[in-house]
């Protein structure tokens, strides 16, 4: 049987019985219309999964108590995806939706040199991940950064597998669907109009692999996806 499935920050199992947020509350008691005795799955975005039974279903201040506490480990590939900020915002939260339906570990927002300006909302991207993280019932949410500079990345990243994804001919590059990864894995992935010739000299220069997602030119969203399900090995 599946339970309704909510996010909170901070778990303390230990106390055994706990509150809901008001926003929360409001949602079990006035939406869902759930009654004492009923149970729900509640979850810290960080492998743990609680199942509570509700005890007192004030609209504003429901009560839950712990009944089972599951601890989920995470997946052997940590798949960081390190993604060029994109002009459209909803395509880029599209991105940001179905990289944590597949389970990618965390997203570097990448500003590069053709990236073009955007306002980037935190908070409202980060509700977006835990909205997806909720409907896919997982346990996991993604860590977001806040966008860094390309070079910056390239420099300090210390992943055991390091790949990046461009489509400018001269380099010799390997099918992504080819490669098996292992350990931490990073991938980069440009923006609309791909990345410089000085930025991809300057990843091979740094022991990233060049690799291609296959035969047809994709948008940068659609790309960050592709190269998410192949790492996830979905």
């Amino acid at each position: 049987m599946t339970f309704p499935f909510f996010f909170i920050e901070q778990i303390n199992s230990a106390l055994g019985t706990f509150q809901l947020s008001e926003e929360n509350s409001k949602h079990v008691v006035q939406v869902l219309r759930m009654q004492n005795g009923e149970q729900l799955q509640l979850t810290d975005g960080k492998g743990n999964l609680f199942t509570a039974q509700i005890i007192d279903n004030n609209k504003n201040k429901c009560r839950v108590q712990i009944i089972n506490t599951i601890n989920d480990k995470p997946s052997a590939n940590n798949i960081t995806i390190a993604i060029s900020l994109i002009k459209n915002n909803s395509r880029f939260e599209w991105f940001l939706e179905k990289a944590t339906e597949i389970s990618v570990s965390a997203i570097i927002p990448l500003i590069c040199e053709r990236t073009e300006k955007q306002h980037f909302r935190l908070q409202r991207m980060q509700s977006i991940l835990i909205s997806a993280m909720l409907q896919s019932q997982q346990s996991w949410l993604p860590v977001l950064q806040e966008p860094v500079k390309y070079s910056t990345v390239i420099k300090q990243t210390n992943q055991q597998q390091k790949f990046i994804a461009h489509c400018q001919e001269g380099n010799e590059k390997v099918q992504l669907s080819a490669m098996k990864p292992f350990g931490n894995t990073i991938i980069l992935i440009g923006p609309e109009g791909d990345f410089t010739k000085d930025e991809i000299e300057q990843a091979l220069q740094n022991n990233f692999v060049p690799v291609s997602l296959g035969h047809t030119r994709l948008r940068t969203e659609t790309a960050g996806v592709a190269a998410a399900v192949l790492l996830c090995n979905l």
